[in-house]
């Protein structure tokens, strides 16, 4: 079955009309949805990029509590800052037991602390006290951090680090305040 258009009596102008005017809303439809598409294909994909990083965060949520918690153990980052005082020539043998309990508490073991003979006859307002320490690293950081807080301990004015196989030895030459 053929369908003849003469049969509707349309005018041929009119059938022009109407094919132009198809044509034209066609186009319009294209132009409209082309871009429609686009917008969604990409909206789509943030979408999909948005939610792989939420479950990125979701995977890695317990490795950031497990640093909160250890930040919140953590002891203060703040250095041992006292008020600076000085210490009589006749309480200055107070450091050397003084010296020998940080030592021990940051886990070093003391091997020799004297003061230097001519600090001590001199009329110096500081006296200097040798020092031989052995232990690990970290635990000689934790004692001069400790040491931070002997408020008449003026400097540290010399380390030396010496490697030997069963420890590491450290040399110190500290300076501490002394009034008359």
């Amino acid at each position: 079955m053929k369908m003849d258009i003469s049969k509707f009596n349309i005018p041929e102008k009119s059938i022009s009309y109407l094919v132009i005017c198809v044509g034209i809303i066609t186009i319009i439809c294209l132009l409209g949805i082309y871009p429609l598409y686009r917008y969604n294909t990409s909206l789509t994909d943030n979408i999909r990029e948005i939610n792989y990083q939420i479950k990125e965060q979701n995977d890695l949520m317990p490795q950031y509590l497990v640093l909160v918690k250890n930040l919140e153990k953590k002891e203060s980052q703040l250095l041992p800052l006292p008020k600076r005082t000085k210490i009589s020539r006749e309480q200055a043998g107070k450091f050397q037991e003084e010296f020998r309990k940080i030592a021990s508490k940051s886990g070093i073991m003391t091997v020799s602390l004297t003061p230097d003979l001519t600090t001590l006859t001199t009329d110096s307002q500081y006296i200097l006290n040798n020092a031989v320490v052995k232990g690990e690293f970290m635990n000689f950081r934790k004692m001069l951090i400790d040491m931070g807080s002997v408020p008449y301990l003026d400097s540290i004015d010399e380390i030396l680090i010496q490697q030997y196989p069963d420890a590491i030895e450290y040399r110190m030459k500290i300076s501490i305040e002394t009034g008359k």
